[in-house]
């Protein structure tokens, strides 16, 4: 009795020990936790701690800086209740958001904000029949539900601010176009239109599931822009007043699952 009575109190000790220390754990110390969820993104100048932390540079697994990272993961993650906040800041990626780790590998955003210049996802040895997308693409939903990266559940504004196309002639301005996507029973139901200002008044309808795809979609321009005509044609033969209407869809259940798209 008197060994374990010994014994007790320097158990408590260092239990208590231990908990402070998973408490307040450097970043630094973790590292080794948090790189392999990252699929080759490595961490630098890491500070702050496992629960509160920050790394001044995100690299890709090429070396290419992307930018810097904060995140604020809940001490509730220690009874498996995964709550993380992210914000990540870069010159041509942003992202921020708080993700919540459900049940049935389901995962929840809220107050998600993205955005990508999409000249950095260019492949310079894939040759798109119309060209690589140029621009800035922005999205913003207050609610996502996902499962496998699929959006279930989804409500969010987009905008592709400064749209081009990349072509071997040049580059063609589409303006700046906006929309939303809404996602329900795993089906997207994508719509945008122009701003009204730029070179291409456009309207457009998608929907989308992992079993088929729908689209419908009406492109004019508004001036005699001749890279802009070629480039429309490419897409149909454009009508008297030069608009092009585009209608496709392929997949098991573009018409069966997803229905008839509003034009």
């Amino acid at each position: 009795m008197k060994i374990l009575r010994k014994i007790l109190p320097a158990a408590a000790v260092l239990l208590l020990a231990a908990a402070a220390l998973l408490w307040w754990l450097p970043a630094s110390w973790a590292l080794p936790l948090l790189q392999p969820p990252l699929h080759g993104l490595r961490l630098q100048q890491v500070g702050g701690t496992l629960w509160d932390g920050r790394a001044g540079q995100v690299l890709a697994p090429d070396g290419r800086a992307l930018g810097r990272l904060q995140w604020q993961l809940s001490h509730r993650a220690l009874f498996g209740q995964v709550g993380l906040q992210v914000d990540f800041d870069g010159p041509q990626f942003g992202f921020r958001g708080y993700m919540q780790k459900l049940p049935a590998g389901q995962v929840a955003w809220s107050a998600l904000r993205a955005r990508v210049e999409l000249s950095a996802l260019a492949d310079p040895h894939l040759r798109l029949p119309l060209g690589q997308p140029q621009g800035e693409l922005a999205l913003h939903a207050e609610h996502a539900l996902l499962q496998g990266g699929w959006p279930l559940e989804m409500q969010a504004g987009l905008q592709w601010r400064q749209a081009a196309m990349h072509t071997k002639n040049g580059d063609v301005a589409l303006g700046d176009l906006h929309g939303q996507l809404v996602a329900q029973g795993g089906v997207i139901h994508a719509q945008w239109q122009d701003d009204g200002q730029g070179p291409l008044h456009t309207t457009g309808d998608l929907q989308l599931s992992p079993l088929g795809w729908r689209l419908v979609a009406g492109l004019q321009p508004r001036q005699d822009d001749p890279a802009l005509r070629r480039w429309l044609a490419a897409l149909g033969r454009p009508d008297a007043d030069g608009a092009v209407h585009v209608e496709r869809s392929g997949g098991l259940a573009a018409t069966s699952i997803m229905g008839k798209t509003a034009r």
